[in-house]
């Protein structure tokens, strides 16, 4: 999952991948990404949401083992002078790819698999906010397809956090997780805490 402000997926989490035949995996995401863990103050400077389309998945193997499609909800708050916390939270879909090894890494995707992902991250970003941002700061910003192939190349992917903040910018992702479900027991959990099961 990109889980990062850039269109680079970041590794997956370090962990043994759990047997998909285990009791059900669960991840308590609304909890981590409750409005009250940033700590803001006044309403939202950023209260969005993005449809994205053709999103490369990263796992455990270091391969791209999917393309995801899913509506992304983005609100940020003025934590300081310069500083700011993000909520993002996703709910879509996800496609496996043919011949790529499971997120899990236990064995090689047909092609058939397929199911929802829900999650998202915590942000945290310290710089100076456009005075004209290049996105609207509130409602819907469209559809964006980011176009990425098995390889990782993903042509038309766009960085959220470049639409509103000036060069020279830091960003930091102190939580970040998803759960991906494939019916029954096969369930993926990509987290920083470590990732549990496989979607086959």
């Amino acid at each position: 999952m990109i889980a990062s402000a850039s269109p680079k997926v970041p590794a997956a989490a370090v962990g043994q991948a759990a047997s998909p035949s285990e009791a059900a995996f669960h991840l308590d995401f609304g909890e981590q990404l409750a409005a009250s863990n940033c700590n803001g103050t006044g309403a939202p400077v950023v209260n969005i949401t993005e449809k994205i389309a053709n999103d490369a998945d990263s796992g455990q193997a270091g391969n791209y083992w999917g393309l995801d499609s899913f509506n992304r909800t983005i609100q940020m708050w003025k934590t300081g002078a310069n500083s700011y916390c993000a909520m993002v939270k996703y709910e879509g879909k996800f496609a496996g790819i043919a011949g790529q090894r499971s997120p899990g890494n236990t064995a090689t995707l047909t092609g058939s698999e397929a199911g929802v992902i829900t999650g998202g991250y915590k942000a945290t970003i310290t710089g100076t906010l456009m005075s004209s941002p290049l996105w609207k700061t509130s409602g819907s910003v469209g559809t964006v397809d980011y176009q990425c192939d098995s390889a990782g190349n993903c042509p038309g992917a766009i960085s959220w956090t470049d639409q509103y903040f000036s060069p020279g910018y830091t960003f930091d992702q102190p939580w970040w997780g998803w759960i991906y479900r494939a019916g029954g027991n096969k369930v993926w959990v990509n987290a920083v805490t470590g990732n549990q099961g496989d979607i086959i």
